[in-house]
């Protein structure tokens, strides 16, 4: 059976895993102070807003700011564009060397986001959601792996 690993808050050893981790990033040209950030960013179809939102003095305000836009101040198809946003962020986030080798060290662990809320990034909590989080941190792990080997091949040669 497949190990899993769970996470939820940006604490303990996979702390790292959570967007609410803070570690700065640099995504579409600006730098943020945490994934969360980077993310929510693009949630409103306002730049005043969504500078308001991450102006949050803890990473777990900016997603609660973010979760309460109405519908008429999020971009629209943002339902469409999430996940891929969500990717992007987190292959910018696991471009720091620390992190990449500390998401590389969960092996092939199944990661799931432990969370009883968000049954969508998460498991929520009948814990049969659709994990994307977790989904799309196994997809960039797998990712790097890929990159590491292409990288490794030509020096065989």
């Amino acid at each position: 059976m497949n190990e899993e690993i769970r996470f939820y808050r940006a604490s303990g050893k996979y702390g790292f895993l959570s967007n609410l981790y803070n570690k700065e990033i640099t995504f579409e040209e600006q730098i943020f102070r945490n994934s969360e950030e980077a993310y929510q960013y693009g949630k409103p179809k306002d730049r005043a807003t969504a500078e308001w939102i991450i102006s949050a003095p803890k990473p777990h305000l900016c997603a609660i700011a973010a979760h309460s836009l109405l519908v008429f101040d999020i971009t629209p198809n943002w339902n469409k564009t999430k996940v891929d946003r969500m990717y992007r962020v987190l292959k910018a986030k696991f471009t720091h060397e620390e992190l990449k080798s500390m998401l590389l060290n969960t092996g092939n662990a199944t990661l799931i986001e432990d969370s009883k809320a968000d049954a969508f990034w998460g498991v929520g909590k009948k814990g049969t959601g659709k994990n994307m989080l977790g989904k799309l941190l196994m997809q960039v792990r797998e990712e790097i792996r890929e990159e590491e080997r292409m990288g490794i091949l030509p020096d065989l040669i």
